[in-house]
């Protein structure tokens, strides 16, 4: 638990990121996330509760096995990329040689070997920022904690960094990062928690997220009738032809048996599963609903 002034930002997250994996810590702007990475990481200390971290009590103690990418951004202008790796590197522990040869070959693997001399004020936003993340893993940590990462990436960087996460984990390291844009989450993470007024709404897999919410059918028949709406589901919405409507609990065999016999026929039919999106946004909305508020910060 944490509080700032009167305000209780964290107030009870209970996370068990599984070895090896990737979790993700999703939730809206003001959640809780990054104060919840930075209790972990004894960035702040808590004000209650207990914390592990690679099996120490005290976060300083594995710092050498973490990598960690601060939600804010910042490396020092002057240096080249290479040096501002290994120098990344040598603050875990990483001799200086090792750290400069490891930072070429993570620098021409993720597309940037045309910058490996080139001083940091010299290059994109996004491509500083695809540094400060190679120097987080330049020294092979077991645990890499990123906040935010996406964030100010366009999609080009997006897809790099989207890999990298994907190499950590192959790799074998444990991969923790908080976000609140679904569609990467979606794409990468093993498991998820969502976090919404400071507490964990959420945990499992985005399968199981996406379970909270029935499929959707899209239905297009062959001849347009006003009378169909008395055949389909109370809650089916009519559009430009398309029909629109839960997945019934029975099933929907023999809704279409019976929109055949009828004559309706089937122009076009899809059965959708929601998305992470739509999850999350139930999930976050009902928090909102519970403590009378119109949305989450």
């Amino acid at each position: 638990m944490k509080k700032f002034g009167d305000r209780r930002v964290v107030d009870g997250v209970d996370l068990a990121v599984p070895k090896g994996t990737i979790y993700g810590v999703l939730g809206p702007n003001g959640a809780g996330k990054t104060t919840t990475l930075r209790m972990l990481l004894g960035i702040i200390e808590p004000d209650s509760g207990v914390r592990s971290v690679l099996g120490h009590a005290s976060p300083r103690d594995a710092s050498d096995r973490v990598g960690y990418l601060p939600e804010e951004r910042g490396l020092y202008p002057a240096m080249k990329a290479r040096e501002a790796i290994a120098f990344m590197g040598a603050l875990r522990g990483l001799d200086w040689k090792t750290g400069r040869e490891r930072a070429v070959a993570l620098l021409e693997a993720a597309g940037l070997g045309h910058a490996v001399d080139e001083k940091i004020r010299k290059l994109s936003k996004g491509m500083a920022q695809l540094v400060q993340l190679l120097g987080s893993v330049v020294h092979r940590p077991d645990l890499l904690v990123l906040d935010e990462p996406f964030s100010g990436l366009d999609p080009v960087n997006q897809e790099k960094l989207e890999a990298l996460i994907l190499a950590e984990r192959d790799r074998g390291a444990t991969v923790l990062f908080s976000t609140h844009i679904m569609s990467h989450a979606e794409r990468v993470c093993d498991r998820l928690a969502i976090i919404s007024g400071g507490k964990r709404r959420f945990e499992g897999t985005v399968d199981d997220a996406r379970a909270m919410l029935p499929q959707r059918v899209h239905y297009r028949p062959r001849e347009a009738d006003p009378a169909i709406a008395g055949v389909l589901p109370a809650d089916a919405v009519g559009n430009d032809g398309e029909w629109r409507f839960e997945l019934p609990k029975q099933g929907i065999e023999g809704l279409l048996v019976t929109l055949i016999d009828r004559g309706y026929g089937i122009s076009g039919l899809s059965i959708e599963r929601p998305g992470l999106h739509e999850a999350f946004v139930r999930i976050v909305g009902q928090d909102a609903a519970g403590n009378g508020i119109g949305g989450a910060a």
